[in-house]
């Protein structure tokens, strides 16, 4: 009688960002069908995330923080992660310090685009041609030898309907969640003032409006706050319970951000803003997702900030047009119309 052969344990070294963390799943169900065993080294701000998607193992967190060299602790994670008996180690972040903790926990095959000349700590590694992989997630795709899948998160509706008490929100009828932050920098964030007029109008087609955030997004979700009916939570909620939040929203509206690829990853219905990055290279990968942009010739730049300080990328954008094209979607119970 023939046996199976056991799994290939593989440990994915994930993102700092929310957004590639969230794509960062796509790669996890062609891995499980090749018969891997899928588990995700993750800082602390996106680890939680991996603990809501499908077909992973189990989660190990690095304390390092983004941007933290870390050494001593990624030499700690390495000896947890040592007796594990990894096979295999995907490393997505090109930065040479993310190949550290795979390398020093003697995991025998270690894959990675070569980035930071890591060819001392990758022994599996390859030369990234963004031409033919324009995608984050198609390049991804290629260190596993997958097929890309559309990313996809748990929610818990039970803590869902929690939150709705704990906020006061309604607990039935049609949502539309705004999501104004983008922690990459001012030229990913279309202006408060905008994102107000679209919460009228929402409000004003019968729909209760959500702010989410963090805690950097808090000015913005004051302001539009102030200037419309809309119910400000950034800042007020963790990670997952802005998952579980978005997960029961009707429809949302994002810049080019973390909460983006979550609200995808969700499966809800999506208006995505892009003003200095483009959706060639990371677009929600939803169901139903409607891209607003506008054709410049200095665009896109994937600048922090507008380096010839008009922003017209995003300040030309009209929360008519976003209105528009969230109506659609036919996320809600009737069709948007604009009021009269």
């Amino acid at each position: 009688m023939a046996h199976a052969s056991p799994p290939v344990k593989t440990l994915i070294v994930a993102p700092a960002w929310v957004g590639d963390m969230v794509m960062a799943h796509a790669i996890v169900p062609g891995l499980v069908a090749a018969g891997a065993e899928v588990h995700l080294l993750a800082p602390p701000a996106t680890a939680p995330l991996a603990e809501r998607m499908p077909g992973v193992a189990a989660v190990h967190e690095l304390a390092a923080a983004h941007g933290e060299f870390g050494w001593a602790k990624r030499r700690t994670a390495a000896r947890r992660l040592a007796p594990r008996g990894f096979e295999r180690a995907i490393v997505l972040p090109n930065a040479w310090k993310a190949a550290l903790a795979p390398a020093l926990a003697g995991i025998p095959r270690r894959t990675g685009f070569v980035g930071e000349a890591r060819f001392g700590l990758l022994n599996d590694w390859r030369r990234l041609d963004e031409r033919r992989l324009p995608r984050l997630v198609d390049r991804f795709a290629a260190l596993a030898g997958v097929a890309p899948a559309s990313p996809c998160l748990r929610a818990d509706a039970n803590a869902g309907r929690r939150l709705r008490r704990q906020y006061g929100l309604a607990s039935a009828g049609a949502v539309v969640a705004l999501c104004p932050g983008a922690a990459f920098g001012p030229a990913k964030r279309w202006p408060p003032a905008h994102f107000a007029g679209l919460a009228r109008r929402c409000a004003e087609a019968g729909s209760e409006v959500w702010v989410l955030g963090g805690k950097a997004d808090a000015a913005a979700g004051a302001a539009i706050a102030a200037a419309s009916p809309a119910r400000d939570l950034t800042g007020r909620t963790t990670l997952l319970e802005a998952v579980d939040l978005l997960a029961a929203a009707s429809a949302v509206v994002s810049n080019d951000s973390g909460l983006m690829h979550v609200a995808a990853a969700l499966g809800r219905p999506l208006t995505a803003i892009y003003g200095s990055t483009t959706p060639a290279f990371t677009p929600p990968l939803a169901p139903a997702a409607a891209i607003v942009e506008r054709t410049l010739p200095c665009r896109p730049c994937f600048a922090r900030e507008c380096p010839l300080h008009h922003l017209r990328c995003l300040r030309d954008i009209d929360a008519s047009e976003v209105f528009a094209a969230l109506g659609e979607l036919n996320a809600l119970p009737a069709p948007l119309k604009a009021p009269a």
